[in-house]
């Protein structure tokens, strides 16, 4: 970005910065991104707000950023999926273990699934009727189920990798496991991001909740809420926010755990997340008996315009074309 600013004035508040003598910091926001510092230059005050700039995406500085990481540390490592912490420079202060600030993630291999999600694409609004659901969904979930794609998820639960992640441990029939979110860097609290996933395998999604199992969610919302102020007694139960999404990135039933200062991104956003609360108060009063389940209302959510629901479902639907439901 080029100044505007008259080179004299430029050069004068330039060398304020190095001047700057800290006092206290004021606030970390924005997951650690961002943050608002108290002090003084020539024994005035002076507040120095500073967050982190948007990546140089030149072709150039691409090519050349994995190799510029420094101080590369794997955090865990699952099936296809590893995660990391990593320096972007050298220190200046000549410290050779300087705090990262990169948290990485590496899919590999990937597969072309992965590469739409993580596209940038444009997003549209669909509005799923229980007909639908059962019609188009359902069927698409089971096929994702016949091609393998939670092996990772059965890696946890069957004890074979991330078990020194694993926080809280229940078995049985209401049995679930907490453990941190690859995108949390197991840190910052105020970023804190937990999952609970759940043993049993025959609830892929929040449709597969049944008005007869509302005391089992309440029971989970507890156990995990009292486990991750155990481990984290800085916290209040007030300061979580529980949610499950919809659509799910993967179809074993999970719940979301976070610091209620996180920031409300895509993933957090109407018409991705359900409040848990929500859920719970919704299958209690719905209509019906033990049987009446959430695959019996509308849900309306966002889907990526490269995503396989809206190329293979809703677009069709939307054109008036046959949904190919055996290519899914």
């Amino acid at each position: 970005m080029t100044s505007t600013t008259p080179p004299d004035v430029a050069a004068h508040v330039e060398s304020l910065i190095p001047k700057f003598q800290l006092t206290r910091l004021l606030n970390s926001d924005q997951a650690g991104r961002r943050i608002s510092l108290l002090g003084t230059i020539d024994s005035q005050d002076a507040l120095l707000i500073a967050e982190r700039a948007a990546f140089d995406t030149s072709d150039s500085n691409m090519r050349g950023f994995s190799t510029s990481l420094r101080n590369i540390k794997n955090l865990g490592a699952n099936d296809i999926y590893a995660w990391f912490l990593a320096n972007s420079n050298p220190s200046a202060s000549g410290d050779p273990q300087p705090p990262p600030d990169f948290k990485i993630n590496l899919i590999y291999p990937c597969t072309a699934k992965h590469v739409k999600k993580y596209e940038k694409q444009g997003l549209r609004i669909v509005h799923e009727t229980p007909e639908i659901y059962e019609k188009y969904l359902r069927p698409y979930i089971a096929k994702q189920h016949e091609k393998g794609t939670l092996q990772w998820v059965y890696n946890i639960l069957d004890g074979l990798k991330e078990q020194e992640d694993v926080i809280y441990k229940e078995t049985g029939e209401e049995g679930f496991l907490l453990l941190p979110d690859l995108n949390w860097d197991r840190k910052t609290l105020e970023s804190l991001h937990l999952l609970g996933i759940v043993e049993r395998r025959d609830i892929r999604s929040v449709r597969d909740l049944k008005k007869s199992q509302v005391q089992w969610v309440e029971h989970m919302r507890e156990k995990m809420l009292d486990a991750t102020i155990k481990l984290y007694p800085e916290l209040d139960k007030d300061q979580l926010k529980l949610y499950v999404h919809y659509q799910p990135t993967y179809y074993h039933f999970h719940i979301h755990i976070v610091h209620v200062a996180l920031e409300a991104g895509t993933t957090q956003a109407t018409g991705k997340a359900l409040g848990l609360e929500n859920i719970i108060s919704q299958l209690d009063t719905m209509a019906g008996d033990d049987d009446a389940s959430l695959a019996d209302v509308s849900l309306s959510y966002h889907l990526g315009e490269r995503s396989e629901l809206w190329e293979k479902i809703y677009l069709p639907l939307k054109e008036g074309r046959e949904v190919k439901v055996g290519e899914f």
